[in-house]
């Protein structure tokens, strides 16, 4: 489709400088070549993305529909991030970029809401060319280069916020990069209007991390130990120690980082392990995406095979919903 569009492009450029040395007068010549230019941009900007409102635009309602139909068992982390990126999108005037640190095991959904805010967002959803994703183990592999990947990451981001405003970035395995690493973004994460030129305030920096996994299931095996509803867990139960742990933890990639000693993480988000109902549940979307009719027994039988933890009581998925769709295909 876009091919074809490109050549339409060309086509019409080449039709209109015809059209333009038809007319003799200079006047003519150079108000139609304006008119031609003119078009010509809106052309190239319905082809390819551009940072306007065409190809980024936030639908507060469609993230809140896509977070209570598609995320399960995150209810702390569903209510704190609807309310922080559509807070964030309706400021006309932010102080600072928006930061975000979530945390939890494997499979919970971290991944996955970047997905969802990133849909919500861009017209191209994760494929814009305004999303800049992150690995640590495949980006920043080597110690011994750390100096090199800051100046790198720095020269990146300026270059692609100057390009616009409203990028975002991501980035994955924080648990496993090189302490210190991350400092070198802390001056784009700030309260500066204007740093070098450039404004940092619309983008939107996530980092997604396993550290703090530990705590958190501690705090939900807790609530269920005391017949506690799962429910009733809220940010304030969790989130002062997650940032305590995090900040003292050498294996977080925020270890005593200047990001959370000067306050510039907005919210660290808990994602709490997941439930064997959760997972039924994750089972049967996933038939839904895969084109299938869901069927509960398949799944069920899917979910039993899994491993729980703990050993003693099997309450918590070891893998939360990452393995599900590859442990469909066998059993479909």
């Amino acid at each position: 489709m876009k091919a074809t569009y490109k050549a339409y492009f060309v086509y019409y450029v080449l039709i209109s400088s015809v059209f333009v040395n038809a007319f003799e007068p200079i006047s003519t010549t150079f108000v139609v070549g304006l008119g031609v230019a003119a078009v010509g941009r809106k052309i190239y900007n319905y082809v390819y993305e551009s940072c306007d409102s065409k190809w980024i635009a936030f639908n507060s309602t469609g993230l809140e529909v896509a977070l209570d139909r598609k995320l399960f068992g995150q209810h702390v982390a569903s209510r704190v991030i609807q309310k922080a990126v559509t807070g964030f999108m309706n400021n006309k005037n932010p102080k600072k970029p928006l930061v975000l640190s979530l945390h939890g095991w494997t499979g919970t959904g971290k991944n996955f809401v970047s997905q969802l805010i990133a849909e919500n967002l861009y017209k191209e959803g994760m494929a814009s060319s305004f999303i800049h994703q992150f690995v640590s183990t495949a980006h920043f592999p080597h110690l011994s280069q750390i100096e090199n990947y800051k100046s790198q990451l720095q020269q990146w981001i300026k270059g692609n916020v100057t390009n616009c405003p409203r990028s975002m970035f991501i980035f994955d395995e924080m648990d496993k990069m090189h302490p210190g690493l991350i400092d070198c973004i802390k001056p784009y994460l700030d309260y500066y209007e204007y740093l070098d030129g450039v404004s940092y305030r619309q983008a939107i920096f996530i980092f997604l991390s396993n550290a703090g996994g530990e705590y958190i299931t501690q705090v939900a095996l807790d609530f269920w130990k005391a017949g506690r509803d799962r429910e009733e867990i809220k940010l304030q139960h969790l989130e002062p120690a997650l940032t305590l742990s995090v900040f003292n933890s050498k294996q977080s990639g925020l270890w005593h980082t200047s990001l959370i000693d000067k306050n510039l993480v907005d919210f660290f988000i808990p994602f709490l392990p997941l439930e064997y109902r959760h997972v039924l549940l994750c089972g049967m979307a996933e038939m839904s995406a895969k084109g299938l009719e869901p069927d509960q027994d398949v799944v069920d039988q899917m979910a039993r095979e899994l491993v729980y933890f703990p050993k003693s009581d099997k309450i918590f998925s070891v893998n939360g919903c990452k393995t599900i769709g590859g442990k469909l295909d066998y059993y479909t």
